[in-house]
């Protein structure tokens, strides 16, 4: 595993290829009131990118690039609440989404787990550390285990998404599948409003 951790955006060199997965890291789980602090890029290679944010992002337009770029696929994992952080910080559409927790629903049913643990246990053998899941993100340094559990959450997302592609391919659910990744930005952007998608969709 190499990490490399940069302010406020992505090298120009940085290549994505196809397909990269991405991940955040911020002060809480409230949208609108714990700000991003970390954005982690990998495009398959096993090296992660991590980038730190400031607590009033900077234009960032080799990772804008990235994100708005409709032949690149972000892959994610829980796309909703990283991609309505990547929103909100810099104002940008993401096109074709990839999500392995919703993909991990649709062609995992016999089982109520679908967290990041779960899945690399399970379909990869890889077993996650998630000692630094509740820390401080905003600290300057991070600390190495800091580094090493966010370079985690996006390593294995390329790994992830072959396998749960073939198990929704066997069910018949691809399509079904990518359907549901098409509605993860108006769910983030329903989130950003103030509404519960839960609400929003409810009968009542």
């Amino acid at each position: 595993m190499t990490i490399h951790l940069h302010n406020h955006d992505l090298p120009g060199s940085f290549n994505p290829g196809t397909a990269v997965a991405l991940d955040t890291e911020a002060m809480g789980l409230h949208l609108n009131r714990d700000r991003l602090c970390l954005i982690q890029v990998s495009n398959g290679d096993g090296t992660a990118h991590l980038v730190k944010i400031d607590s009033t992002p900077k234009p960032a337009p080799v990772l804008t690039k990235i994100l708005t770029d409709p032949k690149c696929q972000k892959i994610f994992h829980y796309a909703r609440f990283d991609v309505a952080h990547l929103v909100n910080a810099f104002k940008c559409d993401l096109p074709n989404i990839y999500c392995t927790k919703i993909a991990s629903k649709l062609a995992r049913t016999y089982t109520p787990r679908h967290g990041l643990k779960d899945l690399c246990a399970e379909l990869l053998n890889v077993q996650l550390d998630k000692t630094c899941q509740t820390s401080y993100w905003a600290a300057d340094p991070l600390t190495d285990s800091q580094k090493a559990y966010a370079a985690q959450d996006v390593l294995y997302l390329h790994q992830l998404r072959d396998v749960l592609n073939d198990r929704l391919t066997e069910l018949n659910r691809v399509a079904l599948a990518e359907k549901m990744f098409q509605t993860v930005e108006a769910l983030a952007l329903t989130e950003l409003a103030g509404f519960s998608p839960e609400f929003v969709l409810s009968h009542e």
